[in-house]
């Protein structure tokens, strides 16, 4: 089944490691992953592409996530972002969410960023429809 151009996910994280299996995993459930590893390069993006979702980490070299978040939202007031972080505080999920984002997952929790990506994925399916 080809990708789906209309189902995009930009994800951010400074870890390659992360990002590859991020992409590998998104690309499995047909839908396009884009991924970089800075702040700077994520807002280059979002003023050129549109996308269904943002995928962030708290921790990248040159903006913390939250402030990325922020900026993002700033920019893009609809788009949904989801944060997919090792910083698992209850105060960094409480900051997540204050900063704009949508939704705030631990990592290594798989399964649960999965299920937020497909939800947030097929909402904005629904509608563009």
């Amino acid at each position: 089944m080809p990708s789906d151009p209309s189902r995009t996910v930009l994800c951010v994280d400074d870890d390659e490691d992360s990002r590859e299996m991020l992409g590998l995993l998104l690309k499995h459930w047909q839908i396009e992953a884009k991924t970089v590893g800075t702040a700077t390069q994520a807002l280059s993006m979002i003023q050129a592409e549109r996308f269904d979702l943002y995928l962030l980490d708290t921790q990248l070299p040159d903006l913390d996530g939250f402030e990325l978040c922020r900026r993002m939202r700033s920019l893009d007031p609809q788009t949904p972002i989801l944060f997919f972080s090792g910083a698992a505080y209850e105060a960094d999920i409480q900051k997540g969410i204050e900063a704009g984002a949508s939704a705030y997952v631990a990592k290594p929790d798989i399964e649960g960023v999965l299920g937020c990506i497909k939800q947030f994925v097929s909402c904005a399916q629904t509608a563009v429809a």
